[in-house]
């Protein structure tokens, strides 16, 4: 018989006790461990297996960070400009033109208020000192005329406090500029805000001869006067003085050239005097017929509009600085 050749790999057929060590050798293969794998450049450099967690961290939290550590965007120049104009234009000096004596005559117009009410109500001057300096000696010489002509402790305030304020406003002009715009307009907030805080007292209060809060609304009354005049003053038109009369009508007569059809110094004298009568008629009416308080409240908002007018009004090129002149520049800042 002819044998046929086998295309399968042919498996010998162990039969007996030889299957039986067959099958031990293949279970002995298969629980021999595996052979050990090679190590990487990871396994045998921890190093720079711990590189990239590190990198990859930090940049995380960079990333977190960077938002919260982010400076503010710095001002544009149009803005940075904008400020030093302002600046600037704030620290000129005033220069005295028509316009600044309309304002003047404005404030004489609100001192004229005040007084019309003072003396009736404290029995002494709010800004006219003349006649507080009078009231005085007599309250020494005549004690026994105190509470029937004045009042001694008011005419001592009002006075007293005029004095303070127009040294403080006085010195402190000599080391700010007495002319600079940002000061006068501090210097008139600052006045108008003590009138109206006397307004609010006697609306609120009621008008008493003395005692303390009388003696509060004479000093605020006074320091306002006080400060005002030695800002008027600051301007160099003394033919405006804002208060005290005396001067102005005896510098009007004796002026040389009165019948001048152009005389500045003249026209300035008569609407000092003017604004001045007709402040004091306007606060005497006002008095009549519903009280002080109401004067007062008008020569608090007349005075908050100059206050306000002071950013208008023109200001000098030249500037004095540092005990020199400097000219050509407007607006320097000191």
């Amino acid at each position: 018989m002819t044998t046929m050749p086998c295309s399968l790999p042919c498996v010998p057929h162990i039969v007996g006790p030889d299957r039986g060590s067959n099958n031990e050798i293949m279970e002995a293969q298969d629980h021999q461990p595996p052979p050990p794998s090679r190590p990487t450049e990871t396994m045998m450099d921890p190093q720079r297996q711990q590189e990239p967690i590190s990198s990859s961290s930090s940049t995380t939290e960079a990333e977190v960070e960077t938002p919260t550590n982010n400076p503010p965007p710095p001002p544009s120049p149009k803005t940075l400009l904008t400020a030093s104009k302002i600046w600037n234009y704030l620290n000129q000096d005033i220069k005295p033109t028509t316009f600044a004596e309309i304002q003047l005559t404005l404030l004489t117009f609100c001192i004229g208020l005040q007084d019309a009410v003072s003396f009736p109500d404290f029995h002494c001057f709010a800004s006219n000192q003349t006649g507080n300096t009078v009231f005085l000696v007599l309250a020494i010489i005549l004690p026994e005329m105190d509470g029937e002509m004045f009042v001694t402790s008011n005419i001592a305030v009002a006075l007293g406090f005029f004095l303070a304020a127009a040294y403080l406003t006085g010195q402190l002009g000599h080391i700010i500029g007495p002319r600079r715009r940002l000061y006068i307009i501090i210097c008139n907030l600052i006045q108008t805000c003590l009138v109206f805080a006397t307004a609010v007292l006697q609306y609120k209060k009621g008008v008493e001869p003395q005692g303390t809060r009388t003696l509060l609304a004479i000093g605020f009354l006074a320091t306002a006067a006080g400060s005002q005049v030695v800002v008027s003053r600051s301007l160099k038109m003394t033919e405006i003085s804002t208060a005290m009369a005396t001067a102005a009508w005896l510098d009007l007569v004796i002026d040389p050239d009165l019948m001048r059809v152009k005389n500045r110094g003249r026209n300035r004298r008569l609407m000092f005097l003017g604004s001045l009568i007709l402040g004091t008629l306007v606060g005497a009416v006002i008095f009549k017929r519903v009280g002080s308080a109401v004067a007062l409240f008008v020569s608090a908002g007349g005075k908050g509009v100059v206050t306000g007018m002071w950013f208008g009004v023109e200001g000098e090129e030249s500037r004095k600085r540092e005990g020199r002149e400097e000219k050509g520049e407007m607006g320097v800042m000191v």
